[in-house]
């Protein structure tokens, strides 16, 4: 029996050093409520372990609410989500959203501009086309933060 005592102690020692599970990132997204990608993306992100809630607007108010967001015209795509203080615009990758979260730059948010066939909720990864993911400042100027090749 000494054994099996010193192996439960040393199991409940193991559970009680480690450090708490740290919750699920929160995302809320803003969306048309007709956008199949916005949903699959949004579906991507639960099966990643984020925490996720959706709020479906009209055209006209998703547009001002991207404007409102910081989200710059020219890298503007289907869905707006924020997490963290910043906007995700588009389709970004879980990979960067955990990234952008660690790393807490001073900016706006990330943007996958348009709708790359590929990326996270676009299709097939395997079939992917080059696409990069921008990061904006707070001064509103974009740089790439990431870039994925084409499969």
């Amino acid at each position: 029996m000494p054994d099996r005592r010193r192996f439960l102690a040393a199991t409940l020692a193991l559970f009680a050093a480690r450090p708490a599970l740290a919750a699920a990132p929160a995302v809320h997204v803003v969306k048309d409520p007709g956008c199949g990608c916005c949903s699959a993306w949004i579906a991507i992100l639960e099966a990643e372990g984020f925490a996720v809630t959706s709020e479906d607007m009209a055209t006209a108010a998703l547009q001002r609410h991207k404007a409102q967001s910081g989200v710059p015209q020219a890298l503007a795509a289907c869905h707006t989500a924020h997490a963290g203080g910043y906007f995700l615009e588009g389709h970004v990758p879980p990979r960067e959203i955990r990234r952008l979260l660690a790393e807490r730059p001073a900016g706006r948010g990330l943007a996958v501009p348009g709708m790359p066939w590929g990326s996270p909720g676009m299709g097939p990864e395997t079939e992917r086309e080059a696409y990069e993911v921008h990061f904006v400042g707070s001064d509103g100027r974009a740089s790439v933060f990431a870039a994925y090749d084409a499969a």
